[in-house]
């Protein structure tokens, strides 16, 4: 899997009218690496998990690869 800052740029170069919601966890990834690391007091798994929430109306394969991606990253980090 590639480092979290990665799908952030992903996600800002395909996504080009983001909804709001989702914009401030679009900006977190960008600063995180791992599952394991905060932005702030946030740990980044609550942080994908919020994004996801925020990002239903991204359609399309380039948002369903990162999707499946970052769900296994957060189904993976809750099995520590």
């Amino acid at each position: 899997m590639k480092p979290l800052h990665a799908y952030a740029a992903e996600i800002r170069k395909d996504w080009k009218k983001p909804y709001f919601g989702a914009v401030p966890y679009i900006d977190a990834l960008g600063a995180l690496n791992t599952m394991a690391d905060n932005y702030g007091l946030d740990p980044a798994p609550g942080i994908v998990a919020y994004f996801l929430a925020n990002a239903r109306g991204w359609k399309g394969p380039v948002a369903k690869a990162v999707k499946a991606d970052l769900n296994a990253l957060l189904k993976a980090s809750y099995k520590r």
